[in-house]
């Protein structure tokens, strides 16, 4: 059965059961309407509003449950085809929850240029309400002076060049740990799960610069339970949760879903509380042997500091934003990457005849580097085109109108959620040659990037909500990807022809592989 009827199901099973509780205790009518009784007769009112402006068109909702069956078992794709019926701009109604659909660049440059302000808000799921998490979480704050104090920490003592460029040496480090993981799949001719390989490094790109220290082994059980915590936040927070739908089921958590993120966060805090008490004992007791000189050391100073709007807890939330969406996004926006290239073995043999253009013949002492990076325009291409096939965040993170807001002659209602459809614009065919070809080549020659000014590729988001690793997430990935193909030749393995290689995919919050990408390494 669809996970979307099962969640409509469960939706009108809950109101149900809360009608009748209300009834049986007698509750007044006042009390019924704070349990949104008559919400379910009047959220679907499409022409009620004093503005001017009408509504944005869309599919007629049922009932109590909205537009949540047209969703069906993926979503992703059945939104894209409703946004081919009713138009770039479109309205749904998930349960009580309204959410417009934005689906192409000239409405998204409206809303994320003209309107950045009015969207700057958000909407987030109930289950970042896990361990007060959305209260202090940079991702899903509003605009507020805490917002902006993470974010300038974030982008001052994280992303800033001057930190990345003295950080260096330990994602060079960690990456050549992976090149020689990878050696000896390549010496005994077995295929490797790039999948794990790439979660295991850049669990520990993130974990060295934050900390100072290796949260993960190639095989080791402690870098399992590390990938369930994550993959367990991720997927717990992608789960399509009946109280999304209606808030006001909220307090019954009917599915579990808070509860069992609240376990993951109390875990991923201690862990981090741990640490960061151990630094502060060392530095208390003057026995520290060495300056870390990490991003922890840099926020010890700051919640040190007085004059800091930041609390220990403000910075433990924080570590777990970025270790959380760091790994998930970067290991599989990689994972796509060489099953892309894979794929396309030509396009493989490009890259790495442009690789060895720049760096010159191969030999044992020879190492890439980050800077190398810019001297590679096709193997940017190639990260761009991954990037505009499979956005890490397909609608990316939702945004939330503050106030009511015209839309391309639309009227958005204040607190209704906005959602980019990014998947959708880098497939449709008025704007992309052959959109759902791997085609790096159209990006040579074209100054098209992703940082945001381009809003036919916004794979990160666009405005002042932009993903704020933008600038580690560029060169992590390059790098990686280029040390993979530099070293090695890589093979399908048990005779499957790239073109049967599964690329189906599995949507959340975030996309990933449906069946992880497994591969034979050979060495050049």
């Amino acid at each position: 059965m669809d996970n979307f009827l099962v969640l409509a199901l469960t939706s009108i099973l809950c109101a149900s059961f809360l009608i009748c509780i209300a009834f049986i205790k007698g509750a007044s009518s006042k009390s019924l309407e704070r349990a949104s009784i008559l919400e379910f007769s009047t959220c679907f009112v499409r022409s009620s509003s004093s503005s001017s402006y009408r509504l944005p068109p869309g599919p007629r909702p049922y009932p109590v449950i909205g537009n949540i069956l047209e969703l069906g078992s993926d979503p992703l794709l059945s939104i894209t085809n409703l946004s081919k019926s009713y138009g770039p701009i479109m309205l749904l109604k998930l349960g009580t929850r309204t959410a417009i659909v934005i689906s192409s660049p000239e409405i998204a440059r409206e809303a994320f240029h003209k309107h950045d302000l009015d969207f700057s808000s958000r909407t987030f799921p109930d289950s970042a309400r896990a361990l007060d998490h959305h209260q202090v979480s940079v991702a899903w704050l509003p605009i507020s002076p805490k917002w902006r104090a993470l974010r300038r920490a974030g982008v001052t003592k994280v992303f800033s060049t001057l930190k990345l460029d003295s950080t260096q040496f330990l994602r060079q480090n960690k990456v050549e740990d992976l090149i020689n993981h990878v050696r000896e799949y390549s010496i005994k001719g077995e295929a490797i799960d790039l999948a794990e390989a790439f979660f295991n490094t850049v669990l520990n790109l993130v974990s060295n610069m934050l900390f100072s220290m290796d949260f993960s082994c190639h095989g080791s059980d402690k870098t399992q339970e590390y990938k369930k915590l994550v993959i367990g936040i991720v997927d717990e927070n992608g789960r399509a949760n009946v109280s999304d739908l209606f808030p006001f089921l909220s307090f019954l958590d009917p599915q579990g879903v808070r509860a069992r993120l609240r376990g993951y966060y109390k875990k991923l805090y201690k862990l981090f509380d741990d640490i960061l008490e151990e630094r502060l004992c060392l530095r208390s007791s003057n026995m520290e042997s060495k300056d870390y000189n990490d991003v922890l050391d840099s926020f010890l100073n700051l919640i040190q500091d007085n004059s800091s709007q930041l609390s220990r807890g403000d910075i433990i939330h924080f570590f777990m934003d970025l270790f959380v969406a760091g790994t998930d996004t970067t290991s599989s926006t990689l994972e796509w990457a060489m099953a892309e290239l894979i794929r396309n073995p030509e396009k493989m043999i490009k890259a790495r005849i442009e690789l060895q253009q720049v760096l010159g013949n191969k030999s044992d002492t020879l190492k890439l580097e980050e800077t190398t990076v810019s001297m590679l325009p096709y193997l940017q291409a190639v990260l761009k085109e991954t990037l505009r096939l499979h956005p890490p965040a397909p609608f990316l993170v939702p945004h939330k109108a503050i106030c009511d807001v015209e839309l391309s002659g639309f009227l958005v209602p204040k607190n209704a959620q906005l959602l980019a459809n990014v998947w959708a614009m880098g497939r449709d065919p008025g704007i992309w040659e052959n959109p759902n070809s791997f085609v790096p080549e159209r990006f040579l020659e074209s100054e098209i990037g992703f940082k945001g000014n381009d809003f036919k590729f916004i794979p990160f988001g666009a405005g002042r909500r932009i993903c704020p690793g933008l600038p580690l997430a560029s060169r992590v990935l390059a790098f990686m990807l280029a040390s993979l193909i530099y070293h090695f030749d890589w093979e399908v393995p048990n005779g499957l022809k790239t073109e049967d290689m599964d690329m189906s995919q599995t949507y959340g919050i975030t996309l990933h592989k449906a069946q992880p990408l497994r591969a034979v390494p050979v060495k050049m």
